[in-house]
C-alpha cells in the first residue's frame, strides 16, 4: 500500500512540469467548479423552504413561493454556467498538457540512441504517444480535479446537514464513507490487472503496425491465416486482461450504491419519525434527503474515478518510462567539424550490439580522399554495422573512427554528419511534394538545382509525367510511385547535396538493370573526387571500386581491387562466381 502511494506521488510529480505552464487554466477550472458546487448546494435548501410555504389546503404563501422559485431558477442557471466554465477550462488543460507530453515524447525519440528505436516495437511507441498520453491526461487530471471538487462538496454538504439536523447528519456522515472503503478494497485488487491491460494494448498496437506495414509479404507467402491466428492470440490476451480488470472495477459502483440506498432508507425512516413527532418540517426532510444524496454522490463518483486512475497510473508508468530513456551522449561541448577532405580512418575498432555476441573485432581501415570503398560479404557479416559506426548511429566499443583526422566522438554529430550523403536500401520519402522530398537535405535549394539533380538521377523524366510534376504529393507510404522511382528520388536527394563523403547501401537494389546503368554513370560523375562507401550484394556495381573489402563474421578477410580478388580465387571469387558463374 505504501509503495503504491509513493508511486502515485512520483507520477504526479513527473506530471507537474507539463501541467505547471497551464496552471492558470487549472486554477480557473477548480474555482469555477467550486462556485458551481456552492450554488448547486443551495438549491435543495431553498427547495425545502419552498415546500414549507405549502403547509396545507388553501394555506400557500404564493409570494414567498414565487420568490423561492425565482431564486432556485437563478441558482440553477448560474451553477450550470460555472459548471460549463469549469469543464471547458479542464478540457483546455487536458488538451494542452497532452500536447506538451507528446511534444516531449517526440523530442525524446529524436534524441534517444538509435539502439532504443531499433529494439522497441514502433507500434508500441505509437500507442504510448497516443493512447497512453490520453489515459494520463483524462485519468490523472480529470480525476484529480474530481477528487478536489468531491471533497469540497462533501465538506459544504456536511456543514449544511449539521445546520439542518445534527442527528440525521451524524447517521449520513458515519455510513457514507463505508462505500468508499469497499471501493478502495475492490479497486486495489484490480491495479495490477489494469497494468497488464495497458501492456497488452501496447502489444496489439505493435503487432498491428508491423502486419499492416508488411501486408504484401504476408499475402505473398499465403500467411494470412497464421497472421490472423497470432493476432487472435494477442487480442484474446487483451480481452482477458480487460475483462478481469473491468470485473473488479464494475463491482465498485454497485457496491457503493447499495450502501447509499440503505443509508437513504434509514434517513427516510428516521426523518419520518421526527416529522410525526413535530421535530422537523416536511421541507427540511426533503432538503435533507437531497443533501444526503449529494453527500454520497462524490463517494460514488470516486469509485468510478479509481478505475480511471488505475488505467492512468499504468499508462503514466509507460509514458514516463519512455521519457526517462537516456539521450544520446551530449556532444554540444565538442568542436564543430568545419572542413572535411574525405579522409576516413578506422583504428582497432571493436563493436558488438550485444556483449555476448561478438561482431566486429580489431577492424582497421585507412580511406584516402576520393577513394571508392566497396564492402561485400554474406548477410550478417557486419557491412551495415560499419555504416552505423561511420554515421555514429552507434559508438564503437573500443578503438576510434576519424574523419579528416578528427575522432568523430570529439566533434558534434550535426557538424560531421553534414558532410555525409546517404542512400539506403530501404528508400524513405515523407508525405510532401516531390520537390520537398528531393530538397530534404537542402531546403533552400532552387528549383533549377532540384531539376538538375533529378536529371542526373534519371528521375526527371518520370517526375514530368506525374499529375502535378514536381508538386505531386507523395502519399504517406509513397504508394503512388513505384519502389524504383522512390529510390531514384532518394538518389536525386544526394545528387543535390554533393557531400564529400557518400554512403550507398544497396542504392540501386530496386532499379531495373537498364536504369541502373544510367544511374551508375551519374553516380560515377557525382562520386568523382568524393570518398564513397558502397555496400553491395550485386557485385557488378562495384567492379570499378578502388578497394573492395570482403567481410565475414565482423572481420575483413580479403582486400583489393576486383581484378586482384578474382586472381586470388578466395572468398570474393566464390561470391562472384556464385552470381555470374566462372
Amino acid at each position: 500500500m505504501k509503495k503504491n502511494k509513493t508511486n502515485f506521488k512520483q507520477l504526479l510529480s513527473q506530471l507537474m512540469p507539463y501541467v505547471r505552464p497551464h496552471k492558470v487554466v487549472f486554477f480557473l477550472s477548480v474555482i469555477f467548479d467550486l462556485i458551481a458546487i456552492v450554488l448547486n448546494m443551495l438549491i435543495p435548501m431553498f427547495s425545502g423552504f419552498a415546500l414549507d410555504t405549502m403547509i396545507g389546503v388553501n394555506n400557500v404563501n404564493f409570494t414567498l413561493l414565487y420568490e423561492y422559485l425565482v431564486l432556485i431558477g437563478i441558482l440553477t442557471v448560474a451553477s450550470s454556467l460555472f459548471d460549463w466554465l469549469g469543464t471547458y477550462n479542464m478540457n483546455i488543460l487536458t488538451y494542452r498538457t497532452g500536447q506538451s507530453i507528446r511534444s516531449a515524447i517526440y523530442d525524446k525519440l529524436i534524441n534517444v540512441p538509435i539502439r532504443y528505436i531499433d529494439n522497441t516495437a514502433h507500434g508500441d511507441i505509437m500507442n504510448t504517444m497516443i493512447a497512453d498520453v490520453e489515459n494520463v491526461t483524462d485519468g490523472l487530471l480529470s480525476g484529480f480535479k474530481s477528487v478536489v471538487s468531491g471533497i469540497f462538496q462533501i465538506l459544504i454538504v456536511m456543514v449544511i446537514m449539521f445546520a439542518l439536523n445534527w442527528s440525521l447528519a451524524l447517521i449520513v456522515v458515519i455510513m457514507a464513507p463505508l462505500s468508499l472503503v469497499l471501493a478502495i478494497v475492490i479497486t486495489k485488487k484490480s491495479k495490477k490487472l489494469y497494468k497488464a491491460r495497458v501492456e497488452r494494448q501496447g502489444d496489439i498496437s505493435g503487432y498491428t503496425e508491423e502486419m499492416i506495414t508488411n501486408m504484401k509479404i504476408i499475402k505473398a507467402y499465403n500467411n494470412e491465416e497464421k497472421s490472423n491466428k497470432n493476432f487472435n492470440v494477442i487480442n484474446k490476451d487483451l480481452y482477458v486482461a480487460s475483462e478481469k480488470s473491468m470485473y473488479y472495477a464494475s463491482l465498485a459502483n454497485p457496491t457503493s450504491r447499495i450502501v447509499n440506498g440503505i443509508l437513504n432508507g434509514i434517513v427516510c425512516v428516521a426523518g419520518a419519525i421526527m416529522a410525526v413527532n413535530g421535530l422537523v418540517s416536511a421541507g427540511r426532510i426533503s432538503s435533507f434527503l437531497n443533501y444526503s444524496e449529494n453527500f454520497t454522490k462524490p463517494f460514488n463518483d470516486l469509485t468510478s474515478i479509481f478505475a480511471d486512475l488505475n488505467i492512468a497510473i499504468a499508462s503514466a508508468g509507460r509514458v514516463f518510462e519512455l521519457l526517462a530513456q537516456e539521450n544520446e551522449v551530449d556532444d554540444s561541448k565538442n568542436i564543430n567539424l568545419r572542413k572535411c577532405n574525405g579522409e576516413v580512418k578506422l583504428q582497432n575498432v571493436y563493436f558488438s550490439y550485444e556483449p555476448t555476441f561478438k561482431l566486429i573485432e580489431n577492424l582497421n581501415l585507412d580511406v584516402k580522399k576520393g577513394q571508392r570503398i566497396a564492402i561485400v560479404g554474406p548477410t550478417g557479416c557486419g557491412k551495415s554495422t560499419i555504416i552505423n559506426l561511420l554515421m555514429r548511429f552507434y559508438d564503437v566499443n573500443d578503438g576510434s573512427i576519424k574523419v579528416s583526422g578528427r575522432d568523430i566522438r570529439k566533434v558534434t554529430r550535426k557538424s560531421f554528419r553534414s558532410f555525409y550523403g546517404m542512400v539506403l536500401q530501404e528508400s524513405w520519402l515523407y508525405n510532401a511534394s516531390v520537390r520537398d522530398n528531393v530538397a530534404y537535405g537542402k531546403p533552400d535549394a532552387s528549383m533549377d538545382e532540384i531539376v538538375e539533380a533529378c536529371k542526373l538521377a534519371n528521375a526527371h523524366q518520370f517526375i514530368e509525367k506525374l499529375p502535378q510534376g514536381y508538386d505531386t504529393i507523395i502519399t504517406e507510404r509513397a504508394d503512388n510511385i513505384s519502389a524504383g522511382q522512390k529510390q531514384l528520388l532518394c538518389i536525386a536527394r544526394i545528387m543535390l547535396l554533393r557531400p564529400p563523403i557518400m554512403i550507398l547501401d544497396e542504392a540501386t537494389s530496386n532499379i531495373d538493370t537498364r536504369t541502373e546503368m544510367k544511374i551508375q554513370q551519374a553516380l560515377d560523375i557525382m562520386m568523382e573526387g568524393k570518398t564513397c562507401f558502397i555496400v553491395a550484394h550485386r557485385l557488378s556495381t562495384i567492379e570499378n571500386a578502388d578497394s573492395i573489402l570482403v567481410m565475414n563474421k565482423g572481420h575483413i578477410i580479403e582486400q583489393g581491387t576486383h581484378k586482384e580478388l578474382l586472381e586470388k580465387k578466395g572468398f570474393y571469387y566464390e561470391l562472384f562466381t556464385s552470381q555470374f558463374g566462372t
